[in-house]
């Protein structure tokens, strides 16, 4: 038996220590020989999977970025294609304005222009009725006046006369 001495106290080396030596020295052997290299295998495939899974899910970043960035330069298509629309649509809807605004002065202008013809019509249809009047009026007068009927020449001299007598005192009132 050898005994060590020293500051903690004794130790007692004997056949016990040495089977439990040589033991944990064939179980460390054991271990190293067939545990070990399984451990360190498991380890490094673990590891791969997880390098895999990252690289996979860095694409997968790069992926969503880029679908990100088409999403976006979509909605900006899509909003000025909207901007536009409604662009043609205001231009569309203020030439349409126009258009009828124009419509309607041009049918208020023939309306005029009709009324004007129309009271034209009228006004040369009272003057022709009272042109007649008044040939009927010169005639029965000068019927009166004179005793007989005159020929058709003295006829139409006076009525002329008489016509633009009338016409004078129309023009006047």
């Amino acid at each position: 038996m050898i005994f060590l001495e020293g500051a903690a106290g004794v130790v007692t080396i004997d056949g016990t220590s040495i089977v439990e030596l040589i033991t944990f020295l064939i179980m460390l052997a054991i271990l190293a020989r067939y545990v070990y290299p399984r451990i360190v295998q498991v380890a490094e495939a673990r590891q791969r999977a997880i390098t895999e899974q990252m690289t996979e899910a860095e694409k997968a970043r790069a992926d969503a970025e880029a679908r990100l960035k088409e999403a976006e330069a979509k909605l900006a298509d899509a909003r000025k294609t909207a901007q536009q629309v409604i662009d043609a649509a205001s231009k569309s809807g203020e030439q349409l304005r126009e258009d009828l605004r124009q419509k309607a002065e041009e049918e208020a202008k023939r309306m005029t222009e009709s009324a004007r013809k129309e009271i034209q019509v009228e006004r040369d249809r009272a003057v022709q009725q009272v042109r007649e009047e008044v040939v009927g009026l010169v005639v029965s007068a000068t019927e009166k006046v004179i005793g007989e009927t005159l020929d058709e020449q003295k006829h139409k001299k006076l009525i002329d006369k008489a016509i633009e007598e009338s016409a004078g005192g129309l023009g006047r009132g």
